[in-house]
């Protein structure tokens, strides 16, 4: 199942610094490439204000989903859960017909 995941930016988020300069950068971003390495995350990154994240997560349940960005090292700091949708794909370009 896919969900698609909101974050946005939590308390000890610093409006001042870029991505790469946040306080626990390399944690997190060691936790990220590990849930791609792992086929967890699909797609993910920044929107244009850059306040929020947008994930495409690949998970059992949303409980499993929630548990597995819980253990990011900026949960509940940097990060905010905004919301977990499950998402139907119904359209993908990028899988191609047979025949």
């Amino acid at each position: 199942m896919y969900f698609v995941v909101l974050r946005r930016a939590g308390p000890l988020w610093d409006r001042e610094s870029s991505l790469e300069d946040q306080v626990d950068w390399e944690r997190h971003a060691a936790f990220m490439d590990a849930l791609v390495a792992e086929g967890v995350v699909v797609l993910g990154g920044p929107l244009e204000d850059e306040r929020r994240v947008v994930l495409v997560v690949e998970a059992a349940s949303k409980s499993d989903a929630q548990e597995r960005l819980s253990r990011d090292p900026w949960a509940g700091s940097h990060l905010v859960l905004e919301s977990i949708d499950e998402w139907t794909i119904r359209l993908d370009g990028r899988v191609q017909p047979r025949g």
